[in-house]
């Protein structure tokens, strides 16, 4: 297998790109709208063929480059049944993405927003927003709820093995990648709470509203293909 982690230091985003050796089949998970020049050209260079684009929810804090993939080079837009009507494949918890030899299996871990997925594959998980090296994602807006994310961070996460690798969608620290066992025993918004007290935390934070919001979510509600005047500018 061939692995990528890419950064996309506005948004603290992280944009993982995964391919198949043998059939030269790549996906990228969570692509953003201005890195898409970046992503061809990585694949290009790689000699990789785009089948899929997968994304863990609708994002608020950047628009996707998901639409735009697909547009340009021909790639699947896989998403959860309960996010953007533009994607071409909705997926609910179990069902699994095939690629050659890879294999996502995906799980449904809503609470940060209603339609956030992870996707698990071997030895890694792609939390999204969900879980994030040492905290978790807000849960203050697009239906999201303290007491959902606390359910799938410890009966659907927590629930897999200690040594999986975690690999988040954001990070604002300096983290790349982390294990469920650290996040058991380190996350600072999880570890040693009881549900209780979690929903309590999540519930006080008050943060701001991501900046990229009242853009970002209709968007990506289409896939990130929006009219022309409000696209950011991409490279031909």
């Amino acid at each position: 297998m061939l692995f990528r982690q890419l950064f996309d230091s506005e948004s603290s985003t992280y944009t993982y790109l995964l391919a198949d050796e043998r059939t030269r089949e790549a996906l990228l998970i969570d692509p953003v709208i201005e890195q898409v020049d970046r992503d061809i050209k990585l694949l290009g260079e790689l000699g990789l063929t785009l089948r899929f684009v997968l994304e863990t929810h609708v994002h608020a804090d950047h628009v996707t480059a998901a639409g735009v993939l697909r547009q340009r080079m021909g790639a699947q837009v896989v998403a959860s049944r309960l996010g953007a009507p533009c994607v071409d494949r909705q997926v609910s918890h179990g069902d699994v993405v095939e690629m050659g030899s890879l294999r996502l299996e995906v799980l449904e871990t809503p609470g940060h927003t209603d339609d956030s997925v992870s996707y698990r594959m071997e030895d890694r998980v792609f939390t999204g927003d969900t879980l994030l090296v040492r905290s978790a994602g807000r849960t203050d807006f697009q239906n999201g709820s303290a007491s959902a994310l606390h359910d799938s961070l410890t009966r659907v996460l927590f629930a897999l093995p200690a040594g999986t690798l975690v690999y988040p969608g954001h990070d604002y620290k300096g983290h790349s990648v982390s294990t469920i066992d650290e996040e058991m025993r380190h996350n600072a918004r999880v570890a040693g709470r009881n549900r209780e007290d979690f929903i309590q935390l999540m519930n006080g934070l008050q943060l701001p509203p991501p900046k990229k919001l009242s853009v970002s979510v209709p968007a990506n509600l289409a896939c990130g293909v929006v009219e022309p005047a409000r696209m950011p500018s991409v490279k031909a």
